[in-house]
């Protein structure tokens, strides 16, 4: 059994600040913050894309398709939630799905509102689907890295037991409340891993294919950024305690993540079909 001394323990406010302890919306969390930041930092760099016209979306259409996006991700992230990994609790209360404030997001799901949300932005901008959905691949990295940073300060979705020297304690990791600390294992920051290999690298790639002078076919970075995606979310899965059953002895992000590389084969496949595009300022 590890000796808790050999290990950080997990003791962080998962609030930012609380203004009604003990209410049904306490105060602010790290998390929210996280969206809050992430869809900043999406509209900081949709502003620079088209200064340096490599987008064609001006101010009015960089605000149209941040608010969908937003709509997107939040609506579709929740639902994903309650329909993937919390669909018996959704049956017994459907109105579960508007506490937003509670913890409770799936990417995948939110991949499926972007998909909706790129659409009709598209169809609303007249502009292509692909060319919107390769914009839209670069601006996700950022809000995942933060959104698991957020999981770690709330001290969620930890990783599976592990004696090495960086692992740590999650009190909330105990089945039995009131289980004295030396007793807790310690397990894989898994969050903090996902931070690196879904936002940190993914970010770095999409930026590089993105900023790359060699034209590309549409559709081909969002193809890619799937495929990405889907590869570090599954080599993160192998560090993270899986957080709901199983499905075809694969953990649900495994699973999920495979059929979001099919998508994304198909989306790089009819890409290659397609002509290289030229830089919008050429």
């Amino acid at each position: 059994m590890m000796s808790f001394f050999a290990h950080w323990v997990h003791n962080l406010d998962p609030f930012v600040i609380k203004f009604n302890p003990g209410g049904p919306i306490e105060g602010i969390r790290w998390y929210g913050l996280a969206y809050l930041l992430g869809f900043i930092i999406a509209m900081w760099l949709l502003h620079i894309y088209h200064k340096k016209g490599k987008s064609p979306f001006d101010n009015e259409d960089q605000t149209t398709l941040i608010t969908a996006l937003i709509l997107g991700v939040i609506v579709g992230g929740r639902l994903g939630y309650m329909l993937l990994y919390d669909l018996p609790d959704f049956i017994r209360n459907p109105l579960i799905f508007f506490k937003f404030w509670e913890p409770g997001m799936a990417s995948h799901g939110g991949f499926i509102g972007v998909c909706v949300a790129i659409l009709w932005v598209s169809r609303h901008t007249h502009q292509p689907i692909f060319t919107t959905a390769d914009i839209c691949a670069t601006l996700a990295p950022p809000g995942f890295f933060l959104g698991r940073i957020a999981n770690f300060i709330n001290g969620e979705l930890w990783g599976k037991i592990s004696d090495v020297s960086w692992a740590v304690i999650f009190p909330a990791s105990s089945p039995h409340p009131g289980i004295p600390l030396e007793y807790i294992p310690a397990r894989h920051p898994s969050q903090l891993y996902e931070a690196m290999l879904e936002g940190a690298i993914l970010l770095a790639y999409t930026q590089w294919r993105f900023w790359s002078k060699k034209p590309r076919r549409p559709g081909a970075l969002g193809g890619e950024f799937l495929i990405g995606y889907a590869i570090l979310r599954i080599i993160g899965e192998a560090f993270r305690e899986p957080d709901a059953s199983l499905i075809l002895g694969l953990s649900r992000g495994t699973f999920y993540s495979l059929l979001t590389a099919i998508f994304g084969l198909i989306i790089l496949t009819i890409a290659h079909k397609k002509p290289r595009e030229k830089h919008h300022n050429e």
